[in-house]
């Protein structure tokens, strides 16, 4: 396969830092300091970049808010991978007409995945005219240059111009809290899943340079982030195009020598790329969670050739049998598709009992929901919504009875958790697997690692108590 990697040069990220700075100084010659609000939907990749949209939102002189009504500057950053995350943008772009009508000179941008592509950017030119600028990702580095056009010479922005991506570093970022942070070590796919838009919207794979990785994963130990999850849509495929001789397991190993008390973490990994190095290492490196999200899809060989998944059932669960020989109880979760174009009742009782063998602690269900411009969408598709519905209904009962059995062994058990937030009086926490506690104490706690006894448990979820 031919790889093309593409790095956004230093002059052009100048020019881009020169137009924060103009933009910061028409800001601050403003009587009120001016308000931004960046909404997200979708995946961990699309809050990584609205923490780079808020950074930029900053430089150019914005405070954040999440009051619509009150934001001079509203951006919108969507999600392609299901129908349903689209009809709740239009939904909320819709709505927005009112808070402009009040607040004429109020900005509206719609960026991401969804916007990548033609359909929906004619869409939003024609039907929704209060947005303002309408841009994919491969020019999210270019955002303050939409911002003043807009800003300055008034007019709409509209820049989707196909593209095989490119990276950009340096580019400022704003974190939600100080405890967990997003690290994204490669950006695109090649797989090209038939029922998947995400290639053609987020472009070829490309990864990072690894000093660059490395560096900024010291910098978040450093600023005192505990909890670091490494980001792409195929992470185990990360430095094929670089030809380094550097993998994902030579990356962890990097960061797990950091000095510090943090955990890493890491999604999504694609089964067809997963390797017994990757498994080794997580064992032997005592920062990494002995947690892996290896999505199947589906129990059945023929629907996974139908995916262009480039496994098969037996592929996948001698995946699962190396990784427990490394990590006997590493916590496995998983996505799966119930309804997805041909499928049978054979097929999907292949699904049910693979989930049965695996017993993931956590499943991450879906029914099929077709993508215009996917090979999948043009497959013919007998099965009724209400036959997809049963099955949907049947996965996710056996996959409870599962979870709750797995989360009953927990009771009396002393797990290291680090405790992130607070919910309706308790504190929350996570176990090296990632599994939610909730116990009683003080929020000076929160962002501490401390050992717990487990007490309670459900489907979801564990109750603890501090040791």
């Amino acid at each position: 396969m031919s790889y093309k990697r593409t790095v956004i040069s230093e002059e052009e990220l100048s020019a881009q830092r020169d137009i924060m700075a103009e933009v910061a100084e028409r800001n601050a010659a403003l009587p009120v300091k001016p308000l931004a609000l960046v909404d997200t939907y979708g995946c961990q990749q699309n809050e990584a970049d609205s923490e780079k949209i808020r950074g930029m939102l900053i430089e150019m002189g914005y405070d954040m808010t999440q009051n619509e009504a009150e934001a001079d500057v509203i951006v919108m950053n969507t999600c392609a991978v299901r129908e349903h995350a689209e009809q709740r943008v239009y939904g909320n772009v819709g709505a927005l007409t009112h808070t402009k009508k009040a607040k004429p000179s109020q900005k509206i941008a719609v960026c991401g995945c969804m916007a990548q592509q033609k359909t929906v950017a004619d869409k939003l030119k024609e039907s929704y005219r209060h947005v303002d600028m309408v841009f994919g990702p491969h020019a999210l580095w270019r955002f303050p240059e939409f911002l003043k056009k807009v800003l300055f010479e008034g007019g709409r922005v509209f820049e989707i111009t196909p593209s095989d991506g490119a990276i950009a570093e340096g580019l400022p970022s704003s974190r939600d809290g100080k405890i967990k942070a997003w690290l994204s070590v490669m950006y695109g796919c090649n797989n090209f899943c038939t029922y998947c838009i995400v290639p053609h919207v987020r472009g070829r794979e490309r990864s990072r340079m690894p000093d660059d990785i490395i560096n900024e994963a010291r910098s978040l130990v450093k600023a005192g982030y505990k909890d670091i999850t490494l980001l792409g849509q195929n992470v185990n495929s990360y430095g094929r195009d670089l030809r380094l001789g550097v993998d994902f397991s030579d990356i962890l190993a990097e960061i797990n020598a950091i000095p510090g008390e943090f955990r890493i973490r890491f999604m999504t990994s694609h089964p067809k790329d997963a390797t017994e190095k990757l498994f080794r290492t997580m064992a032997e490196c005592e920062k990494i969670s002995k947690h892996i999200h290896l999505p199947f899809q589906s129990g059945s060989t023929r629907i996974l050739k139908a995916m262009n998944r480039s496994y098969d059932r037996e592929r996948y669960l001698s995946l699962v049998k190396l990784a427990r020989s490394y990590m006997p109880d590493i916590v496995l979760t998983s996505d799966v598709i119930v309804g997805f174009p041909g499928e049978t009742e054979e097929d999907f009782l292949e699904t049910l009992s693979l989930v049965g063998e695996v017993r993931f602690d956590a499943l991450f269900t879906f029914i099929y929901s077709k993508r215009p411009g996917t090979p999948a969408a043009a497959f013919p598709d007998p099965a009724t919504r209400a036959e997809k519905q049963d099955r949907f209904d049947r996965l996710v009962a056996l996959q409870n009875s599962v979870s709750e059995e797995k989360h009953a062994a927990y009771i009396g058990k002393a797990e290291r958790v680090l405790i992130d937030g607070e919910d309706n009086g308790l504190l929350t926490s996570r176990t090296d697997g990632g599994r939610l506690v909730r116990l009683c104490g003080s929020s000076e706690l929160i962002g501490q690692f401390r050992e717990v006894r487990i007490t309670g448990s459900n489907t979801w979820a564990l109750t603890g108590e501090l040791i």
